[in-house]
């Protein structure tokens, strides 16, 4: 692995993709879990896999889109999908869930068509749905540093908004917070997230990324940051282990992240009994 990342830029560009996501996903993961919102990384995750399906058609259909980076199209589908269940939870003030599957059954809708409409780009789709570490080029490492920035810049700025609109969004209304463009932000960036992370996990596997890390790190921390932290490192051993074992046992990388992450969580629960299990037998 090692003389591999020394000499082939693909996998060093999957190998530091794959870093910087095992850092942004499970750290947004926190905030949207706290919130009980884990189910819109699935929709937007079926919007972007929308925006991929037809890109890949343009490109077949149009000459001069057929150099066309599918990612751009998959970014702007999940950022357009998220404004759009912005603007669906606002018409909908008493049922805010039912925004959720509308999108995500739009995203499933666009995507088969799309599919059923071109021909020949199965196998380019596959990388898609499932992430591959052959097919990370230094244009999409730089994209997703970029967007790691923002949300670096964005967590910055609005961390305390953040933390308070997610524990209590009643309060951050009543003190005269922004909550509506706060949230719609946030929103946006875990859009630019999911649609970063598809090619190395999937876009049908990034919200396991998401959010398993987090579950994992719930279970043995005690504060919000502890939170953070946990998830961060649970995130990162997940997409490492996972890269390694897709490498050498030729498998698709999305699968075997989440796999990880799920023996991850596991472990850790059951160490948890153990220990608890070990004081209450010495009392």
């Amino acid at each position: 692995m090692i003389e591999a990342l020394l000499n082939y830029p693909l996998i060093q560009n999957a190998f530091l993709s794959g870093l910087i996501i095992g850092i942004i996903a499970p750290l947004l993961g926190v905030f949207i879990v706290v919130r009980r919102m884990s189910l819109i990384a699935d929709a937007l995750s079926h919007v972007t896999l929308a925006g991929i399906a037809g890109s890949l058609y343009l490109s077949q259909s149009v000459a001069s889109l057929a150099l066309l980076n599918p990612i751009y199209l998959g970014i702007v589908a999940s950022v357009g999908g998220s404004i759009l269940i912005e603007r669906l939870r606002s018409l909908y003030k008493h049922y805010e869930e039912l925004a959720i599957p509308i999108i995500m059954s739009a995203g499933i809708g666009l995507s088969a068509i799309f599919i059923s409409l071109a021909s020949g780009f199965s196998t380019d789709l596959m990388s898609y749905l499932f992430g591959s570490v052959s097919v990370v080029s230094r244009q999409d490492l730089i994209v997703i540093s970029i967007i790691a920035l923002v949300v670096f810049v964005f967590l910055f700025l609005f961390f305390k908004e953040m933390f308070v609109l997610s524990f209590d969004e009643e309060f951050a209304k009543a003190t005269g917070l922004p909550s509506k463009w706060i949230h719609l932000l946030f929103i946006i960036v875990v859009a630019l997230v999911i649609a970063a992370s598809m090619r190395i996990v999937g876009i049908l596997l990034v919200s396991s990324l998401i959010t398993l890390p987090v579950a994992t790190a719930m279970r043995i921390s005690k504060g919000f940051k502890e939170t953070i932290l946990y998830s961060i490192i649970f995130g990162e051993s997940a997409v490492i282990i996972g890269l390694i074992s897709a490498f050498y046992l030729n498998l698709v990388p999305g699968g075997t992240i989440v796999i990880t992450s799920i023996i991850i969580l596991f472990f850790v629960i059951l160490v948890k009994k153990l220990v608890l299990s070990l004081r209450v037998g010495r009392r």
